[in-house]
């Protein structure tokens, strides 16, 4: 079977991370390259000593490479800031782009929620795909997930990671972080207001990824919603097996003279319970530490997209074959 050749820019915590989850867990994708701007980094050195290509001179190393022809994928792990002038750099040359940034220049992914209504490539559409945040990656799918039983007017989503585990691209992004989140709420997990909050936690030993999921929503069947977490925390952990409940979903009535009005869009309809869902991320240990989930969501996320996207593009390169007109000898 011939695999897709992908390229990684950005050589970090997740890069590399990335780069071993592509050479141990995929069928379908082989690495072509590894691209960096810091000729000593650990994940250079690394990719170099299995063999595979690398450059130190970021993009435009990556365009000079012999093999970039045979590339067809590009995970960019850098900056939000640095995506946007690669992307702009790669824009020519039809590779598609998996953006591990809050850039959110493409449409927002979470495999288990719109990978599937996104991959007819409709115009181009999946050139440069975002997958949203390490928060978002593990939150949304629980937004959705209730909010395709009841409307929900208000969801707000706490990510608390390891501050060891929280490189200077998530340092320098905490901005675009907690907007890209909040949007990915709104759009992907269907709730009508987000709201997005990050913590660093400094404790010793580290501490693994913790994710709290707050929705407001009004009189609805308790256990359907249940149900639909459930379902949606087994789809996740098909590709992120880390990925649990801490706990049951807890349903809590809101008190009439709590003032939750404030947090509400106009014209929302009334709101009588809390939902709070808690989650814990464990990471796979290939790279990265494993309280370091809320990369190893990212990567396995990025992984599970950048599969379906090339199985996609196989599958439709086989039926323009099988539509061809086939040579007949005499």
């Amino acid at each position: 079977m011939t695999k897709t050749k992908v390229a990684i820019i950005g050589p970090g915590n997740i890069g590399t991370d990335l780069m071993f989850k592509v050479m141990r867990l995929s069928s379908t994708l082989e690495m072509g390259a590894m691209v960096g701007i810091d000729p000593a980094s650990d994940g250079l050195r690394r990719a170099a000593s299995m063999g595979i290509p690398t450059t130190h001179e970021g993009v435009d190393g990556l365009i000079a490479m012999d093999g970039f022809d045979d590339i067809e994928i590009v995970f960019d792990a850098t900056s939000a800031k640095a995506h946007v002038a690669n992307a702009a750099k790669l824009a020519a040359y039809g590779k598609k782009l998996v953006d591990l940034t809050p850039a959110a220049i493409g449409p927002y992914i979470v495999p288990t929620v719109n990978l599937d209504e996104h991959l007819d490539d409709r115009a181009g559409e999946l050139d440069n795909v975002n997958m949203v945040t390490c928060g978002g990656q593990a939150t949304i799918p629980i937004v959705a997930a209730i909010s395709r039983v009841t409307p929900v007017p208000y969801a707000e989503i706490v990510a608390s990671i390891a501050s060891k585990s929280a490189g200077p691209g998530t340092r320098a992004n905490i901005d675009e972080f907690t907007e890209t989140t909040t949007a990915g709420i709104e759009r992907v997990g269907g709730a009508q207001r987000g709201k997005a909050i990050i913590i660093l936690n400094p404790a010793e030993p580290p501490l693994i990824m913790r994710d709290t999921v707050l929705a407001l929503i009004g009189d609805v069947d308790h256990d359907a919603i249940r149900r639909s977490v459930d379902d949606m925390v087994a789809k996740v952990q098909e590709y992120v097996p880390g990925y649990r409940l801490k706990q049951t979903v807890q349903f809590t009535p809101i008190p009439e003279d709590e003032p939750v009005h404030t947090l509400l869009p106009k014209g929302s309809p009334k709101v009588t319970t809390k939902v709070t869902v808690f989650l814990e991320v464990e990471g796979a240990a290939m790279y990265l530490p494993a309280y370091a989930g809320n990369l190893d969501i990212m990567t396995s996320a990025a992984l599970r997209t950048a599969e379906r996207i090339a199985s996609r593009a196989g599958a439709r390169s086989m039926r323009a074959g099988a539509r061809a007109p086939q040579e007949v000898s005499a």
